[in-house]
């Protein structure tokens, strides 16, 4: 039996304490936050008409087999803890001066909704980008996403079948595949906004990104009834049920590492230090080389920060009859990429964009919202919050205010006016979201996409990193999945 210090009590924390205890090994969890899911974070808000519950990160469980799995792993099942509804549409795209397009996870159907909204060689070109995202994805799953990957050598040395290399298309940007594959420049765009799942511009990010929306077409989205919080919920009882100590209000200032291998975690307030034979990281990956260990070494490419995300949650009265998940999209996008990203290269600082992509999810869900209400969270790209040339200083008096009046009118141009029907608005920018979870300016992904991220294995001997920032990537099942290999990786206590 190993003791084992969890460092973060996030999803892919949480998922690794509960798979290690599982297998017989003394866990114990530290958060600094007073609860735990980490950037899976919920807020409540009340009025007079009643309460109104907001996700305040993700809002769609994908890959739902990861989870079953999880929890099959721990010793329960999945469906015990929560209630999977399946979304359709899974997104509804608007396009600047329309037609929508629904998302399902029918590819036939889809197809078929593509060939109405679109026409029908737009609808033949999604079907071969759909064969060739296909074999990426499953050669991504076989040989990537459920094994660890240390080095770009351990890429370089997997046996890719001639054809499964040729569809990831190394060099090959995701705008790239898209303009090589679609006509429609409204079927681009939908491929495009993938990129932004890693936190990347399309115009730089890997054509291998074609496997996110195989992933989440071929096996479906999925709401969490109570919201997707409930996932965080459900994976502290499997952890408090297997004998893991979850503390939360519990900062860990330093992971002790002498000699080559880790020996325990220090804790703010002058706490005696905590031994321990192994350390599962659950942070950024920047704040572990940098702030936790240190190593300046490892720090060299995770400067390179993902986007962040502008957030609004809004109280609105009435009935909308938006989609669960509305996505719209401007007239020029890429003018929203070279705000949020900049080019500090050229001096070109990034900044809010003027006219964003807007990502609207209202659940129809009365666990969420009173009666005759929605609860809407609202999502636009932004830049991460800092002082550097590809940052924002989101803490700017008036800033945050005044874009949220833009995005308010933003979409009222857009056919979706509330403006006359908020009971309130709560703002999250990236310094918020920052503070909140400890993501270094709020970048939601850690690094900016690719298919190579910070190793699992870390520089000591039993330190380990999960979570967004690592191997595999962001999104809650590659996060899972993470935790799945670096619990394989340390292996039972018998």
């Amino acid at each position: 039996m190993a003791r084992i210090v969890v460092v973060g009590a996030g999803v892919g924390g949480l998922a690794t304490a509960a798979r290690l205890a599982a297998t017989g090994h003394q866990v114990t969890v530290f958060e600094a936050a007073d609860t735990v899911g980490g950037k899976l974070g919920r807020y409540a808000h009340d009025t007079p008409a009643g309460p109104f519950h907001f996700d305040t990160g993700p809002s769609l469980l994908t890959l739902p087999e990861v989870f079953h799995d999880l929890f099959e792993a721990t010793g329960a099942k999945l469906d015990e803890y929560l209630d999977l509804v399946p979304l359709d549409p899974i997104v509804r795209h608007v396009f600047p001066g329309g037609p929508t397009l629904d998302s399902c996870a029918d590819p036939v159907e889809f197809t078929t909704r593509i060939g109405a909204a679109l026409g029908d060689r737009a609808a033949a070109d999604w079907q071969r980008l759909w064969r060739r995202a296909e074999r990426v994805w499953r050669a991504s799953e076989r040989d990537i996403l459920r094994r660890p990957v240390d080095s770009p050598r351990d890429l370089a040395s997997l046996a890719w079948r001639l054809g499964d290399l040729a569809a990831i298309a190394p060099g090959r940007t995701l705008r790239g595949l898209g303009r090589g594959h679609l006509s429609d420049p409204r079927l681009r765009m939908l491929l495009d906004r993938y990129a932004t799942y890693t936190g990347a511009d399309p115009r730089r990010a890997p054509a291998a990104l074609v496997a996110v929306p195989y992933a989440e077409l071929a096996f479906g989205g999925w709401y969490l009834r109570g919201g997707l919080g409930t996932l965080a919920d459900a994976l502290l009882t499997r952890c408090l049920d297997l004998g893991v100590v979850v503390q939360t209000d519990a900062t860990v200032t330093r992971i002790d590492a002498t000699g080559g291998r880790v020996h325990g975690v220090r804790l703010a307030g002058g706490a005696a230090p905590v031994p321990a034979d192994v350390v599962v990281a659950n942070v950024d990956a920047l704040t572990v080389y940098r702030d936790l260990l240190p190593h300046p070494g490892r720090l060299a490419g995770l400067t390179d920060r993902s986007l962040a995300g502008f957030v609004l949650l809004l109280g609105v009265s009435g009935s909308t009859g938006l989609a669960h998940h509305t996505v719209f999209f401007p007239d020029d996008y890429d003018a929203e990429f070279d705000a949020v990203f900049g080019n500090p290269g050229r001096g070109v600082r990034a900044r809010p964009a003027v006219d964003p992509t807007v990502f609207v999810t209202v659940a129809d869900d009365p666990m969420v919202r009173p009666a005759g209400h929605e609860a809407w969270f609202v999502l636009v790209n932004a830049p991460r919050h800092g002082s550097a040339a590809g940052a924002v200083d989101w803490r700017r008096p008036g800033l945050a205010d005044a874009y949220a009046d833009r995005i308010l009118e933003v979409l009222a141009r857009r056919g979706v006016d509330v403006r006359d029907r908020l009971l309130f608005r709560e703002i999250r920018t990236p310094a918020d979201l920052g503070a909140a979870t400890g993501a270094p300016g709020g970048s939601i992904y850690g690094t900016a996409g690719g298919l190579l991220r910070p190793a699992n294995r870390g520089p000591a001997n039993g330190l380990w990193l999960v979570g967004g920032s690592a191997h595999p990537g962001g999104g809650l099942p590659m996060v899972t999945l993470s935790a799945q290999i670096v619990a394989d990786e340390i292996g039972p206590a018998w």
